[in-house]
């Protein structure tokens, strides 16, 4: 090979070197460097994933020897899919840059400690399916720019500090999972995603009737968690006809009256129901006895009086049922104490006479007969 030739070769390898130092860095590597610069540098431990993150290399290079250890996952065409933090203890705001990550699948950051809003840029996100911040101390309001995330599948936004959300929710139409249980909500519910699967909200202040229209047309709804609000008013007829429904927990709220239609489809799937911690009254609902499936149920501590309906006894699929704190009177069902099935649970804090003792549902002691005749306006009722 000649000088010339040889030189020439020397001119066009130097030229490449130079030309792939000169280009810029990609919009993944600027979103995450103004990620990392937008967390406390006090708060990333040299052991964490955020500790690893050196920008002197291309985080979806391979092999990840001692850049970028953890916290991403990248596609074969290198670009960041999934953020994932461990809990490190972080500290800082979610840059608006995050909507830079376009190809991004997941971004979960929970257990740490960012605060401030959730930046209205996530609805730049066209393939985010997980959305994680629980456990963290964000605030403000949920963003309406985030109902236009149409691939979200999964959103967790619970033990943080918001105080509101979306009135167009229901844009979410692929979201299956939504928590965001101990927050700072107030009011109603908004009109909800229709293809939700599980609904989480307990610990927040909900308040005011359960409305129908925040439900409408959830027919695949299976869960709903709305215990330890201030809910309030009559739980109507249409909610426990919800087709898919099968666990319901609204306990320690302030409802104060339960109606349920006695059409009860025999395809139901409804297993448990809390409402224990309200302000229910008027005598048990028979008719929670004719979903076919039921095998969890309490009404405890509510103001429930009368009699214990029969038909409560006679439910085979009922194995665990917590009846204690009202005011019922009269004999428990002698079914109760003769089935084959063990059923546990508590009968006890009421008015009831003849609760054996030598069952496990009647060990916690009836009220006094001075509170019981008391409830009944003189004398207690048989």
């Amino acid at each position: 090979m000649s000088k010339s030739i040889t030189f020439i070769f020397f001119f066009l390898f130097l030229y490449s070197v130079s030309s792939v130092q000169s280009i810029p860095p990609s919009s993944d590597i600027l979103a995450l460097q103004a990620f990392k610069a937008a967390i406390k540098p006090s708060s990333i431990p040299s052991y964490s994933c955020l500790g690893s993150w050196n920008f002197t290399t291309d985080p979806c290079a391979v092999p990840r020897v001692t850049h970028f250890t953890c916290g991403l996952s990248c596609s074969s065409g290198n670009r960041v899919t999934e953020l994932t933090l461990d809990p490190a203890g972080y500290a800082g705001t979610l840059t608006p840059l995050i909507s830079k990550l376009t190809q991004l699948v997941t971004l979960d950051l929970q257990n740490n400690n960012f605060y401030g809003p959730i930046p209205s840029s996530l609805s730049s996100l066209p393939n985010l399916k997980n959305l994680v911040l629980r456990l963290n101390s964000f605030s403000g309001s949920v963003p309406p720019s985030v109902t236009f995330l149409s691939s979200l599948v999964s959103l967790d936004l619970a033990h943080n500090s918001i105080s509101g959300l979306p009135n167009s929710m229901n844009k979410l139409t692929s979201l299956r999972r939504f928590d965001v249980s101990y927050n700072k909500l107030t009011g109603s519910l908004p009109k909800l995603p229709p293809n939700l699967l599980e609904l989480a909200a307990k610990g927040n202040m909900l308040s005011g009737s359960l409305l129908k229209s925040s439900f409408y047309g959830l027919n695949q709804l299976e869960v709903v968690e709305l215990s330890e609000n201030f809910l309030s008013g009559t739980i109507e007829p249409w909610f426990f006809q919800l087709p898919a429904l099968q666990q319901v927990d609204m306990a320690n709220n302030s409802f104060t009256l339960v109606q349920i239609s006695a059409v009860v489809s025999s395809n139901s799937d409804l297993v448990a129901v809390d409402l224990g911690f309200n302000k229910l009254e008027g005598n048990l609902p028979v008719n929670l006895a004719v979903f076919p499936r039921l095998s969890s149920l309490s009404l405890r501590y509510n103001k429930f009086r009368g009699p214990i309906p029969w038909q409560y006894s006679r439910k085979a699929t009922l194995n665990r049922l917590y009846l204690d704190g009202n005011f019922l009177n009269g004999s428990p069902p002698a079914g109760f104490f003769g089935r084959q099935t063990s059923l546990t649970g508590s009968l006890g804090d009421n008015c009831l006479q003849k609760c054996p003792i030598s069952s496990q549902l009647c060990l916690k002691s009836q009220k006094p007969t001075s509170i019981c005749q008391q409830a009944y306006g003189g004398k207690p009722k048989s």
